[in-house]
């Protein structure tokens, strides 16, 4: 452990929807005390609730020396919540001006040598350290994906005043919790695997509306076949698999061409009342009368068993230390 993974022991949690309880599950399994601010009266309940529902699969993950729930404190006046922060997780609504104004409190309150970490899914950091007053260099975007306490990546980007060493700190931080923190050396609207994820979405409900397929028949078609593949290597290293011996050398000679073809519409598809109807009725076909907290349960496990697969094969493919 480094010396700044070591001066990080108190976390303040500011927003507690999904994606906030997420991370307070994970801290608080890493051993943390976790201190979260949320105005909601209800929020107190919900986040103990989902945390505890949570714990079997963190106790079976493995849990840090020290890790309790009892760790875990509410304090709905910001400013008190963030006295002893060493590190500042926000996650209030996707809406710019609500975040610019939030964080711009977190860093007029928050102790100077606290990281200040959005989990934005698509605000740029340098808008949202804009208003920031004191300290902008430790503000930054923390992207990660639900759920957040079983899925490891974790998208790291600094806005224009954001400063390098801060990076680095949240960068060490996180690694420390056995994620994989992804470094995007460029502000980009939707980082880097929103993007993806939306393209696909996009296709996906092109297919949808001009009646190709089902949900369910979109959602087999990357089950059973490219998603069982990117699992382990992604696309640049599936694709350049598929070009045999020569690798991507020949792939790109053989099927570069196609890429002019108009395979993709690249625009969403405009949200009809029928095309909603459409997704909204498939979606709720797959899942039948299967309640939502068992849907959970089962890709949490999956989740669980998926990255111990990962970790037995991934290193077979580290040929030569290069991957």
């Amino acid at each position: 452990m480094t010396a700044q993974e070591q001066s990080i022991k108190n976390i303040t949690v500011v927003g507690t929807g999904v994606i906030g309880n997420g991370w307070i599950t994970r801290f608080l399994a890493n051993g943390y005390t976790v201190t979260a601010s949320d105005l909601d009266p209800a929020a107190e309940a919900r986040t103990r609730d989902a945390v505890e529902r949570a714990w079997p699969k963190m106790e079976e993950m493995g849990l840090a020396e020290g890790a309790s729930q009892d760790n875990l404190f509410f304090e709905p006046d910001m400013q008190s919540a963030l006295a002893n922060a060493d590190f500042v997780q926000e996650n209030v609504p996707e809406r710019e001006e609500l975040k610019r104004s939030v964080i711009a409190d977190i860093d007029k309150y928050a102790p100077n040598e606290a990281v200040i970490a959005s989990s934005t899914s698509g605000i740029l950091p340098s808008t949202l350290q804009a208003d920031c007053r004191h300290h902008p260099e430790r503000v930054m975007v923390a992207h990660p994906f639900n759920p957040v306490y079983l899925v490891p990546l974790v998208e790291l980007v600094g806005g224009n005043k954001t400063s390098v060493s801060f990076i680095e700190k949240a960068k060490n931080f996180y690694d420390g919790m056995k994620m994989k923190p992804l470094v995007v050396h460029q502000e980009i609207e939707g980082h880097i695997a929103d993007r993806l994820m939306e393209a696909i979405w996009r296709e996906s409900l092109h297919i949808v509306n001009d009646g190709v397929a089902t949900t369910e028949e979109v959602d087999a078609s990357i089950i059973y076949g490219p998603g069982l593949r990117w699992a382990l290597m992604g696309p640049f290293m599936t694709l350049h698999m598929g070009g045999g011996k020569q690798g991507m050398r020949h792939l790109l000679k053989q099927f570069g061409p196609a890429l002019k073809l108009p395979w993709t519409k690249l625009e969403a598809p405009e949200l009809t009342d029928e095309l909603a109807d459409k997704v909204v009725t498939g979606s709720e076909t797959q899942t039948g009368d299967v309640e939502m907290e068992k849907l959970e349960e089962r890709r949490d496990q999956f989740l669980i068993e998926l990255q111990q697969l990962l970790e037995k094969y991934w290193p077979g493919a580290n040929l030569e230390g290069r991957l």
